[in-house]
């Protein structure tokens, strides 16, 4: 057996040669996959729906794509759209699919994957023993599910039935990255091991070139073996640069674990065929006792309005530690006879952070800092962004008169580029989940649509 996969860049909407994607589609590959979402960026994503790339630039890349697929006439298929994959990022990139398609007179099979999970299937999964932690995940209480937008994570299976009935576009909601890659060649019966390992090598395009970039890659995957190759020029890879993507986002590089099983990869073995080639052997997969999908939640928990300040002056530098926390108890006071008592304190946070005294490493500096100058960034978060701004006005002019022993009189201890210094940043989200629904079937918590294009 021998398959051809092209993995044109790490994220739909990052950007790619042109003419590494012609080379990609000069090889004859016999799908096309590519990634469209991550959490890496936080949890805006999925609890506002707003993709964190441009509609501009995502319709630049997917035309491209659309075009590739149709000289081709092999599927194409682009999991998490919307960065999030929530339902509505799906839709998104479905609209432009069939605006792209309407432009440039393609025709296609479009089926869509939508990943959004229902509250009361939530709680029921959670009344039944049925959504299981992983590590480090947050405690979690049934009325969670109510105020958290959750998603959940396809393996392949899904995205397998579109396949089998001959669709052409596949757009998917969440979705494993490696998912997208492993469907058809599992189709196909290729070996589980050697397809999990190509797959997770090639799901962010040629991040694991020399150098890194948004380019794409080429795999072909034989009975014992597949080769990876770059597609760009000036673009090399070696067998340390793909052996080390497996440490990408995971924890041990020798164990990485999908929704069906875990791939093994101790016994891998990369070899450099050329500058542009590694070659991989010895991959293999374990099956799970059980299926699993993971599950991703974001929820509101405020608004926030920011100010950026500075500062280079050694006596203030030395002091605001100790004179920040005073602050903070001012602005309690100030809250309550500002707002008439009716903005309780406890629901507004206040935070500094001064950027050239550790605050990247929080307080885990190795070696003492003595910072010639420093960066604020202040935060205020409260429940609407109304309260956020009006707090920030005064927390802003207070900020920058702090009293200094050493210095007599009023004196200057911010200093603000921007005039005003407020900036409002709008709602703030965090992530609700990092678990597991167990006990289902690989496709029970997912949904389809198709259409003619």
């Amino acid at each position: 057996m021998s398959m051809r996969i092209l993995a044109p860049t790490g994220a739909l909407g990052a950007g790619f040669d042109i003419a590494a994607l012609d080379r990609g589609v000069a090889a004859g590959p016999h799908v096309i996959a590519c990634d469209a979402g991550s959490t890496d960026s936080g949890p805006a994503a999925l609890g506002s729906g707003t993709p964190k790339l441009s509609a501009q630039a995502v319709t630049r890349d997917l035309r491209l794509l659309l075009k590739a697929r149709d000289t081709l006439q092999v599927p194409l298929i682009i999991g998490s759209c919307g960065t999030s994959g929530r339902d509505d990022g799906v839709d998104w990139v479905a609209d432009l699919a069939r605006t792209i398609a309407a432009e440039d007179n393609l025709h296609f099979k479009l089926g869509l994957i939508y990943s959004d999970q229902p509250a009361e299937r939530l709680q029921r999964l959670y009344d039944q023993g049925r959504i299981r932690p992983l590590a480090n995940a947050p405690v979690i209480e049934r009325t969670l599910f109510e105020r958290s937008h959750t998603v959940a994570m396809m393996g392949v299976e899904p995205i397998q039935e579109l396949l089998r009935d001959g669709y052409d576009v596949i757009l998917a909601g969440r979705a494993s990255d490696t998912a997208l890659f492993a469907a058809l060649p599992h189709l196909n019966g290729a070996d589980p091991g050697l397809t999990w390992h190509m797959a997770k090598t090639i799901e962010c395009g040629a991040a694991c070139a020399i150098p890194p970039d948004a380019n794409g890659l080429l795999v072909t995957l034989r009975d014992d073996h597949f080769d990876v190759t770059t597609l760009a020029d000036g673009s090399r890879l070696t067998p340390r640069s793909v052996a080390a993507h497996t440490l990408y986002e995971n924890a041990d590089p020798f164990h990485i674990t999908e929704p069906s099983g875990t791939l093994d990869t101790t016994h891998a073995t990369y070899e450099a065929v050329d500058e542009q080639t590694v070659r991989v052997r010895g991959s293999r997969y374990i099956e799970a006792d059980g299926y699993t999908n993971k599950l991703e939640g974001a929820e509101l928990v405020g608004y926030q309005t920011v100010i950026v300040g500075g500062v280079r002056d050694k006596v203030v530098i030395e002091r605001l530690p100790e004179l920040l926390p005073m602050a903070k108890k001012y602005f309690d006071a100030k809250i309550l006879d500002v707002f008439d008592g009716r903005v309780d304190p406890d629901t507004i946070d206040i935070d500094y952070r001064l950027y050239g005294t550790g605050t990247v490493l929080a307080g885990t500096e190795p070696t003492p800092l003595q910072p010639q100058e420093l960066g604020v960034l202040i935060t205020i978060t409260a429940p609407d962004q109304g309260t956020a701004h009006a707090i920030s006005t005064f927390v802003a002019h207070a900020s920058s008169h702090l009293p200094i022993p050493e210095y007599d009189g009023l004196v200057s201890t911010l200093a603000y580029p921007y005039s005003p210094p407020e900036m409002d940043r709008g709602p703030l989200y965090r992530f609700t989940l990092n678990h597991v629904a167990t006990g289902v079937t690989p496709t029970e918590l997912f949904r389809t649509t198709t259409e003619e294009v």
